[in-house]
C-alpha cells in the first residue's frame, strides 16, 4: 500500500466528489520541507506562508480561498493539510507578558512550551501539566486536545483563558473564559477549523520542584483492583508495554518533591529503577528527563523528553484513544487480547490518564479518561490492518481518537461520540462562512 492510500484509509478520506480547486496564493508563497515531523505524511501543497504580523496574517487569510494552519507538524494524519495554502504560526513565537496578579502568561501561539518554561519558572510560575515532548507549539496542542497526564489534570487546553485568532474573514477575535461563555469554550479545541491563532493566555500556579521515579515489571493482574490506585500515586503517572509479557514494563511517577518524601523499593510488586530508563527500555535514556528521584524544575520533570534534546524525524506512527476512567481495565484487557497483532508492528505503548473538561471538541469533556497511546513502527500496512480490531476491541466503552493521529473510525461513529458537535459547527459558520479553513480531514471527519 503506497502512503497516500494509508493517509486517506488513516483520516477516513472516503469523500466521492472533491472541492474545486480554487484561487491561491502562489505568488507569495514561500518554499519549506513538506512532510510533517515523522515523515509518514507529505502536504498536498508547496504554498507555505509564515507571516510576521496579525495584519499580514489577516491580508494572506483574505486572500487565499482555501488554507491551514500549521504549528510544529506533529500531527500525523491530515489535520493540518491542504491542497490550496498553509499559514505557518513560527513567527509567534514570543512571551508577550507574564501577569503576576491575575497568575497568567500570555504567549504568541506558535511558540514551544520548552522555549517559555524556564523564563516562567524565574518569573515564579508554573503550568500544570505539559506533554511527553516539550517541543510543541502552545496553539497546534491546544487545538488538537493534547493533554499530557495525570488523572487529576486536565488536558493543556484546559489552561487556556484567553484565545486571539484570525477567523475565515480576517477579523481578529478575542474570547476569554471570563467574558464568552460557550463560545471561548468551542474556540480552544478547534482543530483549526475556526481560524488562524495569534497569542493565547494560560492560566498559571506558583513554581514547584519535581522528582520523577520509574518502577520496572508491574504485573496486569495489579492493574484489575489497584488501577485508580497506580494511576493516582503521583502528579502524573504514565504506564509502559508492549503487550508481549503480560506485564506493564515500566512504571513513571512524577511528583511534586513535597508530595515525595520517600521512595519506596518497590510498587504493587514491580521493582525501583536503577538508571534512568527511556521508555522503549532498550534504547539509551540519554535523552529523557532525570529519574531516580533527583529533584529539578517542573519543567524538567513533566515530559518525558528533554527540550535540549531536538527530536529528528523518526520512522514511526502514532495512535491514541481515550475511554472513560472507569473502563480503564476492560479496555486494558480487550487490547491485550491483541497482543499477537499489535505486538509485532509497536515499539511501544503508553497508558495515561486525563480529567474531565468542558471544551466542546474535546475528548474529554465531560469525563476523565484513560489513554491508550500507539508508537507504532512505520510499517503503513500493517498498522493500517491493525488499527480496527483496537478501535473494535474498545467499541464497547465509546472510544474517541486524538486528533492529530491516525485512526481508521468511521466518520458517522466519531460524530456519534462528539455531544457538542452542533455547537461548534455553528461557531465554523460563525467565524469562517466560506469554509476557508475546511480540509479533507474536517470535511470527512466532521461532515460526511
Amino acid at each position: 500500500m503506497k502512503k497516500r492510500t494509508f493517509l486517506k484509509a488513516t483520516s477516513l478520506l472516503t469523500v466521492g466528489a472533491m472541492f474545486p480547486q480554487l484561487i491561491s496564493c502562489k505568488e507569495k508563497a514561500k518554499a519549506a520541507p513538506r512532510t510533517n515531523w515523522a515523515g509518514n505524511l507529505t502536504y498536498s501543497t508547496d504554498n507555505l506562508f509564515t507571516p510576521k504580523t496579525v495584519e499580514e496574517l489577516q491580508e494572506t487569510i483574505k486572500k487565499c480561498k482555501k488554507v491551514r494552519g500549521l504549528g510544529t507538524k506533529h500531527c500525523f494524519n491530515k489535520i493540518a493539510d491542504s491542497t490550496e495554502n498553509q499559514i505557518s504560526s513560527a513567527e509567534f513565537n514570543k512571551v508577550i507578558s507574564i501577569d503576576k496578579e491575575k497568575k497568567t502568561v500570555t504567549v504568541g501561539a506558535g511558540i514551544k512550551y520548552g522555549e517559555f518554561c524556564k523564563q516562567l519558572d524565574e518569573s515564579g510560575f508554573a503550568l500544570h501539566n505539559l506533554a511527553s515532548l516539550p517541543h510543541i507549539s502552545v496553539a497546534g496542542a491546544c487545538a488538537t486536545s493534547t493533554h499530557g497526564s495525570g488523572i487529576k489534570n486536565g488536558s493543556l487546553a484546559t489552561a487556556v483563558s484567553g484565545i486571539e485568532f484570525v477567523n475565515g474573514k480576517g477579523e481578529v477575535i478575542n474570547l476569554t473564559k471570563e467574558k464568552d461563555g460557550a463560545e471561548f469554550l468551542g474556540a480552544v479545541v478547534n482543530l483549526g477549523a475556526l481560524g488562524i491563532a495569534t497569542k493565547i493566555t494560560l492560566d498559571v500556579q506558583p513554581t514547584f520542584k519535581m522528582k520523577q521515579i520509574v518502577y520496572q515489571n508491574l504485573a496486569m493482574t495489579e492493574l484489575e483492583k489497584n488501577f485508580e490506585a497506580i494511576m493516582s500515586a503521583g502528579h502524573s503517572v504514565s504506564l509502559f508495554t508492549d503487550w508481549t509479557k503480560k506485564n506493564v514494563s515500566e512504571v513513571w511517577i512524577k511528583s511534586k518533591s513535597d508530595d515525595m518524601k520517600e521512595i519506596a523499593p518497590e510498587f504493587f510488586g514491580a521493582k525501583l529503577a536503577t538508571k534512568n530508563l527511556h521508555p522503549i527500555e532498550a534504547l539509551d535514556a540519554i535523552n529523557c528527563t532525570e529519574q531516580m528521584g533527583v529533584e529539578g524544575p517542573w519543567y524538567e520533570r513533566m515530559p518525558h523528553f528533554r527540550m535540549g534534546f531536538t527530536p529528528s524525524s523518526g520512522k514511526e506512527l502514532q495512535s491514541e484513544f481515550f475511554i472513560p476512567f472507569e473502563n480503564a481495565y476492560e479496555g486494558f484487557m480487550a487490547i491485550e487480547k491483541l497482543n499477537a497483532k499489535i505486538s509485532p508492528h509497536l515499539m511501544i505503548t503508553e497508558v495515561r490518564a486525563i480529567a474531565a473538561d468542558d471544551l466542546l471538541m474535546s475528548p474529554f469533556n465531560g469525563k476523565t479518561c484513560v489513554a491508550f497511546h500507539f508508537t507504532w513502527k512505520q510499517e503503513i500496512e500493517e498498522v493500517t490492518a491493525v488499527l480496527p480490531f483496537i478501535e473494535e476491541a474498545l467499541a464497547p466503552f465509546n472510544p474517541r481518537p486524538h486528533w492529530g493521529k491516525v485512526f481508521t473510525m468511521k466518520p458517522s461513529v466519531l460524530q456519534g461520540r462528539i455531544e457538542k458537535l452542533a455547537e461548534f459547527k455553528a461557531l465554523m459558520t460563525k467565524h469562517d462562512p466560506e469554509g476557508k479553513f475546511r480540509n479533507e480531514f474536517i470535511d470527512v471527519n466532521l461532515f460526511a
